[in-house]
């Protein structure tokens, strides 16, 4: 089979662009031969003062990655297309396109942005689908994009043509989302079942299980507001600082919590700031257990399967799509959004039982191979693809 995967790259790399590499390096492994279509987010560096103005007709139709895809689509030839994210540079007009010549489109669905211009469904350090009830102009009102209003009116004017267009109903054979819970949502919000399809992301190559019990608690993760490492920091001060902690990360938040973890007295923490992912997966074989505190739904959540890889049962909120993934009291347990007490509690009752961390760690790493392997993964693409095919036939 021959397949397009399209695919606009962040700034800042995130577990998208992490996804769409590991999924494109599946198919070669199976045989399949793969072009990709990638575009970069530091393109709209280029453009500055008023020429930023041209960047809002682009995010919501651009003509130029329209016209590049249609060329690529007549070279190639593929016979599926799929797509990872088109915000911004490339935009949805390749949509279209693809509808035109008869190319089947898969669309994984990695976070909210058809329902949320920011993506994310949290704003002012809480859950927020304004968005949702009232309407796209809250995102504007409140500049939930980048903090800008005018930001945020171009993806909430994209996202209003697109509907009433009906892209995504008309324009894509199948939608994945990651979780049943994002699927639930996407359901809420009109998208069709019919093509909403469930297949989560996976881990390759398998770092093998940990060896040992670990000798500290793990952090790893962007340090943004909505992956709320604040509450982390509160825990282990109302623990006096006798667990070890280290945290594993890079992003805005970090010298604000630096400066709390000094103001709470955490000594026994360490920042280890941005590392490689082989880095990450080493901390990851010396801890303990893991926690996952974000306070947004998540729509998936690599950590948590990389954690479960490595054999490391996840400490994480009740929420969303993590309270999904983690089985409370089999792969991991739970504790209430927010609240420092509440995971104090948490961790100190898995860091000193051995017992039950040995065999939530176990649990997890056969969660792992049942779900989250490359080899579980890859027919769930090939049947996505397959129904994607006979939808457009």
């Amino acid at each position: 089979m021959k397949i397009v995967i399209a695919h606009n790259e962040y700034q800042q790399p995130g577990g998208e662009d992490v996804v769409a590499r590991q999924e494109h390096q599946l198919l070669e492994r199976a045989g399949h031969e793969v072009i990709r279509y990638v575009r970069t987010n530091w393109e709209v560096n280029s453009y500055s003062g008023i020429k930023q103005l041209a960047l809002v007709p682009k995010a919501v139709w651009s003509a130029d990655s329209r016209k590049d895809f249609a060329r690529l689509l007549q070279t190639e030839k593929p016979d599926l297309v799929h797509v990872h994210n088109t915000f911004v540079v490339i935009s949805p007009s390749i949509f279209s396109v693809c509808r035109e010549v008869g190319v089947p489109v898969v669309y994984t669905l990695h976070n909210y942005r058809l329902l949320c211009p920011g993506g994310t469904f949290f704003r002012d350090g809480r859950i927020c689908e304004e968005c949702v009830e009232h309407g796209l102009l809250r995102s504007v009102q409140h500049g939930c994009y980048r903090n800008s209003r005018a930001a945020t009116a171009t993806v909430a004017t994209m996202l209003a043509v697109h509907r009433i267009l009906g892209t995504w109903e008309r324009d894509v054979s199948c939608l994945i989302a990651l979780t049943h819970f994002a699927r639930n949502k996407f359901l809420q919000q009109g998208l069709p079942a019919g093509k909403l399809c469930v297949k989560p992301n996976f881990v390759y190559p398998d770092p093998t299980p940990r060896a040992g019990d670990g000798n500290y608690v793990l952090f790893a993760g962007r340090l943004t507001p909505e992956k709320r490492i604040s509450t982390v920091l509160m825990a282990f001060k109302l623990l006096r600082d006798r667990i070890p902690l280290m945290v594993v990360g890079g992003g805005p938040e970090r010298a604000q919590l630096e400066k709390e973890a000094a103001r709470y007295g955490l000594t026994n923490l360490v920042f280890r700031g941005q590392l490689s992912r082989e880095q990450t997966l080493e901390a990851m074989h010396g801890a303990r257990f893991q926690i996952f505190s974000s306070e947004w739904y998540e729509t998936f959540g690599m950590i948590i399967a990389e954690s479960f890889a490595c054999g490391n049962p996840v400490l994480c909120s009740r929420l969303g799509a993590m309270q999904e993934i983690v089985d409370d009291g089999r792969t991991g347990l739970h504790f209430n959004p927010g609240d420092p007490e509440d995971l104090a509690e948490k961790i100190d009752r898995a860091w000193n039982d051995a017992a039950l961390v040995r065999e939530l760690g176990r649990q997890a790493r056969l969660e792992f191979e049942a779900k989250y392997t490359a080899e579980i993964n890859y027919p769930m693409l090939m049947e996505i693809y397959q129904r994607a095919m006979n939808t457009n036939a």
